[in-house]
């Protein structure tokens, strides 16, 4: 069995991409908010064009395809025309969504206290901790003023790109590679 060094490269790099994107987010806030939209529509775009393919293949051989799949394919790619067409429309959308993935994704890390405690020490699992708590709460504010969502998801994206950036650099420099 391979042994592990101590040191993780992974999380190095990740850490290290996190806050680059992070500063970027803060000094362009609009074009990083477009451009996460216009991600979004090429990504829509191109399930739905899986959906609909898969409808047709399938309705081919068997004869009937799975209804839920033309569905699904047809209203991703109305989205997909929509985010690519009107950027701005999916800057609200985006900022409606949001807050709720921010929440699950900070619950999921808190989840993870555990693990992290064992693997890391004391100093990470406190770090994480205060970190998705903090996420935990942004999540909820965002939720209950949609504008407060609006005009701050740039800035708070950008310093939680930040805060995981320096998570993910505590965590190479953390002997968690060690224990396992």
């Amino acid at each position: 069995m391979k042994s592990r060094s101590s040191f993780g490269w992974l999380e190095l790099i990740i850490g290290i991409l996190l806050i680059l994107l992070g500063v970027f987010t803060i000094v362009k806030p609009g074009v990083a908010l477009t451009g996460l939209v216009v991600v979004y529509g090429i990504v829509a775009l191109i399930m739905g064009i899986a959906d609909i393919v898969l409808y047709v293949r399938v309705e081919r051989y068997t004869g009937f395809g799975p209804m839920v799949s033309l569905i699904s394919g047809i209203l991703s790619v109305m989205t997909a025309i929509m985010l690519l067409v009107y950027p701005n429309a999916g800057k609200w959308v985006l900022s409606l969504l949001f807050p709720i993935w921010f929440i699950a994704h900070c619950i999921s890390r808190l989840s993870q206290l555990n693990t992290i405690r064992i693997t890391a020490g004391n100093g990470m699992y406190y770090f994480t901790m205060v970190v998705n708590i903090i996420g935990v709460v942004l999540g909820f504010i965002m939720i209950i003023n949609p504008l407060f969502s609006m005009l701050s998801v740039s800035y708070i994206v950008s310093i939680y790109l930040i805060l995981l950036g320096v998570d993910s650099l505590a965590m190479a420099f953390s002997n968690m590679g060690s224990k396992m």
